[in-house]
């Protein structure tokens, strides 16, 4: 399932693009509410204001511990919208994870101190107290809530994408990976899926699939691009983009929902105060403006939730 080097050729310059100074954002759908969006595409990374008007909200913020005023946010940058990316100027971050935090600031009336940090390091370090809380996609699961506490804000999860010369179809159970290489992020709920469930392989009595784990998303695409991997699991939001932005590749399906949250150390006070906030925001239509500009109305949460069971969907 390799693609022929002169059409492997042709298919790396568009993610080049991508991946750029100026990427590029569409209003992709994640799902069939996004059908309004399809046509309006954009050759650069949205940056319609959606926060700056939102005032704050005094019950909101009255859940907040005495005293709180400035908070250390940890923001994973993919590079790749509708995560979080570097504008033009090189130091303005832009992304989905980033305008709910920014908009959640407001209403609860702090200051938000931003720090770039890995997607994997993230996790570890709200425990050591080095940040207050972090973004980056993370999904809810309940391996996670054993260390972490979330503020749910959206409902994203995993997904598959391939190579158009792929005979490979939709992916319903694991097994229809037996043999390839999927590609996909270091530190992710994708790879523990992956990792957790390669015996069902041998359990069938096949060869078993080999997980590669990337640290950049260019490299993930890179690899999938250049028939070094097979297949790539990722977000569902963010493969859609990606698809709609590349030639050669399709989505193959969505395979587990996940909700999406703030991630917090375990026991945080700070929980009920980002709860409200967010509910606030979905009432005053703030919500969904963010979803909107990011092309993701599919992933729409209805009420914010703290540390809700995984979804075993």
């Amino acid at each position: 399932m390799r693609t022929p080097t002169r059409a492997r050729n042709r298919l790396i310059i568009p993610f080049t693009l991508i991946t750029a100074g100026t990427l590029l954002l569409t209003a992709c759908g994640s799902g069939a509410d996004d059908t309004e969006n399809a046509s309006a595409k954009s050759d650069a990374v949205p940056t319609t204001d959606v926060v700056s008007a939102i005032k704050k909200q005094q019950a909101a913020a009255a859940l907040l511990p005495p005293g709180t005023k400035t908070l250390t946010l940890a923001v994973s940058v993919s590079g790749q919208p509708p995560g979080t990316s570097i504008l033009d100027d090189g130091r303005t971050l832009a992304g989905q994870d980033v305008d709910f935090a920014n908009a959640v600031a407001k209403v609860l009336g702090i200051r938000l101190k931003t720090e770039q940090a890995s997607f994997e390091a993230i996790l570890p370090a709200l425990d050591s107290g080095k940040y207050d809380l972090g973004v980056g996609n993370f999904g809810v699961t309940d391996e996670r809530r054993k260390t972490i506490d979330f503020v749910t804000y959206i409902n994203d999860g995993q997904g598959f994408a391939t190579r158009d010369d792929s005979k490979l179809g939709k992916v319903t159970d694991l097994t229809r990976l037996c043999g390839l290489n999927v590609a996909t992020g270091a530190g992710t709920t994708f790879e523990a899926t992956l990792e957790d469930n390669k015996h069902l392989c041998t359990d069938a009595g096949k060869k078993p699939y080999k997980v590669q784990t990337y640290n950049e998303q260019g490299a993930i695409w890179s690899s999938l691009q250049q028939g070094r991997s097979d297949v790539v699991m990722s977000t569902i939001n963010g493969l859609r983009y990606a698809v709609a932005h590349q030639q050669g590749v399709k989505f193959l399906n969505e395979y587990h929902r996940l909700d999406v949250g703030f991630a917090f150390k375990k026991g945080t006070k700070l929980a009920p105060a980002f709860q409200a906030a967010v509910n606030d925001l979905i009432e005053d239509g703030t919500y969904a403006r963010i979803l909107k500009k990011w092309g993701t109305t599919g992933s729409a949460i209805t009420e914010s939730e703290i540390s809700p069971p995984e979804q075993k969907n």
